[in-house]
Parts: C-alpha cells; sequence; structure tokens
C-alpha cells in the first residue's frame, strides 16, 4: 500500500462509484467495460476515469477495456474490502437503526456485532437482532473484542467524548453521523458524514438552473 497510501482522497472518494457501476454491470450480465461506458453511467470524463484507475496499476488494454470481474476484485482490494471488519453502532435510535438494518442487509464485509446507547429504556432491548448495551462500557467492549469502526448517530453534545472513549479502547475508524465534526483523533480515521450537506448542495443546484 505504499504507493497507494499517498493518493488523494478525491480520487479514493470516486473509487466506491466506479465499484457500485462494475457490480452493476456485472448483475446485467457483462463481462467487458470501457472507460467511456463507465463515462456514461457515472459522469465522469473517461480520461478522468483512466487517471483514477492508473494510479494504482495498469488495467485494461486499448480497444479491448476492461474485464469487470478483475477490475472489480482489484478496487475491492484497494480499498480493503476483502477484509472482514467489526462495527458497533453508538445510539439506537431511527438513524442508528437504519444504519445498522442497511449494514446488514447490504455490506458483508461488515459484521455489526453491538448497539449501544445511554437511555435506561432501551438497554437491554433488542435492536436489528442484537441486544442494546450500556454505553458506558463502550471502552471495554472495543478492547476486548478487537472493534474496528464505531457508527456514531448520537447527539452532538456528547459526540466528541464518545469518540475518544473509542479512541482509548482500540477503535481503528470513526463513521460519525453526530451534527458536529469530530476532530484531534490522532491515528483513528474519521469520515464526519453531514447528510444536510448534501441536501443544501441539491438546493444549489435546483436555484441555478432557473
Amino acid at each position: 500500500m505504499g504507493k497507494e497510501a499517498k493518493i488523494a482522497s478525491a480520487v479514493v472518494r470516486r473509487l466506491p462509484k466506479y465499484l457500485r457501476i462494475l457490480e452493476e454491470l456485472e448483475a446485467e450480465g457483462q463481462q467487458r467495460t470501457s472507460s467511456a461506458e463507465l463515462s456514461e453511467r457515472i459522469g465522469f470524463t473517461a480520461s478522468q476515469i483512466r487517471q483514477d484507475l492508473n494510479n494504482f496499476g495498469c488495467f485494461g488494454q486499448q480497444g479491448y477495456g476492461y474485464a469487470i470481474s478483475e477490475l472489480r476484485d482489484e478496487i475491492n482490494r484497494i480499498l480493503g474490502l476483502k477484509e472482514k471488519y467489526k462495527l458497533i453502532v453508538v445510539g439506537c435510535g431511527r438513524l442508528g437503526e437504519a444504519i445498522a438494518n442497511y449494514t446488514k442487509a447490504f455490506e458483508p464485509q461488515f459484521d455489526i456485532v453491538a448497539m449501544f446507547d445511554n437511555a435506561p429504556n432501551k438497554i437491554g432491548s433488542v435492536v436489528c437482532g442484537l441486544p442494546v448495551l450500556d454505553e458506558r462500557w463502550i471502552r471495554e467492549y472495543i478492547s476486548k473484542n478487537n472493534v474496528d469502526i464505531a457508527v456514531l448517530t448520537i447527539p452532538a453534545e456528547v459526540a466528541q467524548d464518545v469518540a475518544y472513549r473509542c479512541k482509548d479502547g482500540g477503535i481503528k475508524g470513526l463513521w460519525n453521523f453526530a451534527v458536529t465534526d469530530i476532530k484531534d483523533m490522532g491515528n483513528v480515521k474519521v469520515e464526519n458524514m453531514h447528510l444536510s450537506d448534501s441536501l443544501r448542495a441539491l438546493t444549489y443546484y435546483i436555484t441555478n438552473e432557473k
């Protein structure tokens, strides 16, 4: 991963989109594709797609295109999706439950092993087939069970504290849906997800289309 670790984050963020399109094409029965076809499907230029893929090696041949299954496997490898990951969800409201259900149904590489909450009426209940554990024991659980990723769907005012406790337990990554950015996490990788950002960007395009 020496070379791949230096790839610009914008390139990395496009890779899951390429992977999704390749999976769609394969489901449709195709065996080969081209940068031109990928461009039509996804909206990036064919040149951009070739440039992105060339960051990771030589894929496909001119006049021959890409073998879909091979390119799919390579992108899975680059993204680390050949491995299995243990996840916990912190916050068992509607968003936490929806994310857990989606992940269980559509992301087999990610194994949700526990749900956490601090509400007395939720602790001990069952969500997505898992008992809800007391958030106070999150650090110990992560350490004992070698959890890779914590999904945070909790109020903004407690998010940073919970993130620090996850870090102390040895968490490797945080997928944060709290309405605040998690900061200062050292080697812990953080994806701050703001649903409103996407929605507000959409209104910009709608407004400017007028």
